[in-house]
């Protein structure tokens, strides 16, 4: 793999997760509200979150790409962005992405989609990106749809509370 790509918008850098961001990672995958339509085992601690980040880390290469957000000019995570499951055959992808409370609402996660998204298009030619999200969570769904993803008629496998979205390019 290349460099990991370090992505710019106006107000965010979209970062390579790093050990240093244990604490957030933990605050992520801790929060009951962040976690309440993900079907994960929460991290309890420290050490949990750095499993997790040794794991990104070590998994790392041109078929996953999972970034820290952070505001320009500081290095603190306030969420992350990932692609991955990459289809090379069918130019596909699919995108995850979570953000810790206090910054939702403010537009953090459209400008960091975009960036991905126009990212993956033009870096690695990919014309469709899916995104799965519980269909509870109006949040994501509303970002799905601002994003231009339109919901499919497709169940998401072994899991009928999950909507699967899709953006063609």
């Amino acid at each position: 793999m290349q460099t990991f790509p370090i992505l710019i918008t106006d107000r965010f850098t979209l970062r390579k997760l790093s050990k240093n961001d244990s604490a957030e990672i933990l605050q992520l995958r801790s929060n009951k509200e962040i976690n309440k339509f993900l079907g994960r085992k929460p991290s309890k601690t420290l050490e949990d979150a750095l499993n997790f980040i040794n794991n990104i880390i070590e998994n790392e290469n041109d078929e996953l790409f999972y970034w820290a957000i952070t505001k320009t000019g500081k290095d603190k995570l306030i969420g992350t962005i990932c692609l991955f499951d990459f289809a090379e055959d069918s130019k596909k992808c699919e995108i995850g992405y979570e953000l810790l409370i206090e910054y939702h609402d403010q537009g953090v996660m459209i400008e960091a989609a975009r960036k991905v998204i126009d990212y993956a298009s033009k870096t690695h030619g990919i014309k469709i990106i899916d995104a799965q999200t519980h269909k509870d969570n109006q949040s994501s769904t509303k970002l799905l749809q601002k994003l231009n993803f339109e919901i499919m008629e497709d169940i998401v496998e072994n899991n009928p509370n999950l909507i699967l979205f899709r953006l063609t390019i």
